[in-house]
């Protein structure tokens, strides 16, 4: 069982036109910054693959399911959407988890 059984991982997957992974990356790190300031984000990640050239993976980790998907309808989750549309080569792959081992180490 999850040490924190409320605990929900939200990941979303982006892949960027080619010539816009630099803009899409700067978009994604603004959002990570805002995230992290709501109250029921435990973290948010920004990750770069090491074997798909250019693909991005937000991993956010919140207080509860219920608070994942409350964030996927907040302003701060359409603004990044909105600004990010213009940069993506496909539609961003989301996926909510329930958490089995997922816990803060600090």
């Amino acid at each position: 069982m999850a040490d924190d059984p409320e605990l929900a991982v939200l990941t979303v997957r982006f892949d960027p036109m080619p010539g816009s992974e630099e803009p899409l990356m700067a978009i994604l790190a603004q959002y990570v910054v805002v995230t992290r300031q709501v109250a029921a984000c435990r973290n948010i990640d920004l990750l770069a693959s090491a074997s798909r050239p250019g693909r991005l993976l937000l991993v956010e980790k919140w207080e509860s399911p219920a608070a994942a998907r409350e964030h996927l309808d907040s302003a701060e989750m359409a603004e990044m959407a909105g600004a990010a549309v213009a940069h993506l080569a496909t539609r961003p792959e989301v996926d909510l988890y329930d958490a089995i081992s997922a816990h803060d180490l600090s």
